[in-house]
C-alpha cells in the first residue's frame, strides 16, 4: 500500500486530453499500477521505491532473472522494469521474452550505461530508464507515456534524484557484496559482472574515483585488487553517503 507523501512531494495537474478525466480523491499519477523490478542492487532498488511510492505505484522487485520468473509465474505486474546487467545473464534475454510472450503490457530497460538503450529497444523495450534516475518527473513520464487514457502530472525534475533519501545501509550492502565477489577471485564473466555492478554503484552516488577503478577493472584483471581496496576502503569510511 503507498505511503502518504509528504507535503514536499507536491505535485501540479496539467493539460488534460480530451476524454481523460482528473483522478478522485487526488490519486498520484500511477495510482493503483503495479511494477516488477528486476534489480540486483538494493541501492538503485530504494531509489525507485522512494519513487514508486511518492507516485502511487506498487513494487516488487526480483534480484536475478530466476526470481523475476518465478515472480512472473504468479504475478501479472502492468509494468517490468528490467536491468541490464544481473547476476545470471543479461537482461535483454528477459526482456526479449518478455517482448515475444506479451504477458507484460509495458517493458522498460534499465542501467547505468547509456549505451544500454539500444541494447534494451532492440530486444523489444518500449522504452530505457538510465542511473541514476534524473527525477521522479521523468520516471513517471517514462512510465505514463505507455499508458494512455491515465491523468498525468508533473513535478519538478530535480525531486526525487535517485539516491536522494534512500537508505544508506542498502548501500553498504551493496558494497559489501561486490567486496565479497571480488574475494573469490572471479573469472572473466565474473569480472565484467562485477565491475559493471560497481560501476552503477559509482554513477548513482557520484563516485569518480569508483567509478574510475572499476572501468580500469573491467579492461584488466590486475586492476581488480585496487578495485577491492578501495570498495573495502568505501566500506570503512561509511560509504560516503
Amino acid at each position: 500500500m503507498p505511503v502518504p507523501v509528504s507535503p514536499d512531494a507536491a505535485v501540479m495537474p496539467t493539460f488534460l486530453p480530451r476524454g481523460v478525466a482528473a483522478p478522485e480523491g487526488g490519486a498520484l499519477p500511477l495510482s493503483g499500477v503495479t511494477i516488477l523490478l528486476v534489480e540486483d542492487s538494493r541501492f538503485a532498488s530504494d531509489a525507485l521505491r522512494l519513487m514508486c511510492q511518492r507516485s502511487g505505484a506498487r513494487l516488487r522487485r526480483a534480484e536475478s532473472m530466476a526470481n523475476a520468473q518465478a515472480h512472473l509465474r504468479t504475478y501479472c505486474p502492468d509494468v517490468v522494469i528490467v536491468d541490464l546487467g544481473l547476476p545470471d545473464g543479461r537482461g535483454d534475454r528477459l526482456i526479449r521474452d518478455l517482448a515475444i510472450s506479451r504477458r507484460v503490457a509495458v517493458v522498460l530497460g534499465l542501467s547505468g550505461d547509456p549505451d544500454g538503450r539500444g541494447l534494451a529497444l532492440a530486444a523489444g523495450a518500449k522504452g530505457f530508464l538510465e542511473k541514476p534516475l534524473q527525477g521522479l518527473g521523468a520516471f513517471q513520464r517514462a512510465i505514463l507515456r505507455h499508458m494512455p487514457g491515465r491523468f498525468a502530472l508533473t513535478v519538478r525534475d530535480e525531486e526525487g534524484l535517485a539516491g536522494d533519501g534512500a537508505d544508506p545501509l542498502a548501500l553498504r550492502d551493496d558494497l559489501a557484496h561486490a567486496a565479497g565477489l571480488m574475494s573469490m577471485a572471479p573469472d572473466a564473466a565474473g569480472r565484467s559482472y562485477l565491475t559493471g555492478f560497481v560501476a552503477g554503484i559509482a554513477r548513482s552516488t557520484g563516485d569518480a574515483d569508483l567509478a574510475a577503478a572499476a572501468a580500469a577493472a573491467a579492461l584488466r584483471a590486475d586492476a581488480l585488487p585496487q578495485l577491492h581496496r578501495l570498495v573495502q576502503h568505501r566500506l570503512g569510511e561509511g560509504a560516503r553517503f
